[in-house]
């Protein structure tokens, strides 16, 4: 999985979609990802907040924002941004999803 980062007050973050980050969106809001709604602004923050919290932790940074401060350091443009970088990772991953399951039955 391609690393993402974001920006949050001038310094970068990771930001990756980690199993912690599904099991914190979970914790956070009593609701599992697979019933995100798209349009939700503040389901969409809360889960790009759990995936820096996941990717910070697993490479060792330090990520104490309360969700609140986090809302209040980024903007619908890095919230764009994330939302684009998710898209184009995804369509790599299908493709690569696809040549794997073709190479496992060309076996």
């Amino acid at each position: 999985m391609k690393r993402i980062e974001i920006q949050i007050n001038g310094e970068a973050y990771p930001c990756s979609l980690t199993m912690g980050a599904m099991l914190r969106f979970k914790q956070e809001t009593g609701r599992e990802i697979t019933e995100i709604d798209a349009a939700s602004f503040s389901d969409l923050c809360t889960y790009l907040w759990c995936c820096v919290i996941s990717a910070s932790k697993r490479e060792g940074r330090r990520f104490d924002m309360t969700l609140m401060e986090f809302a209040d350091s980024i903007d619908p443009a890095d919230m764009e941004q994330w939302t684009k970088s998710l898209e184009v990772q995804n369509g790599a991953g299908d493709s690569e999803g696809e040549t794997e399951e073709q190479e496992k039955k060309s076996l």
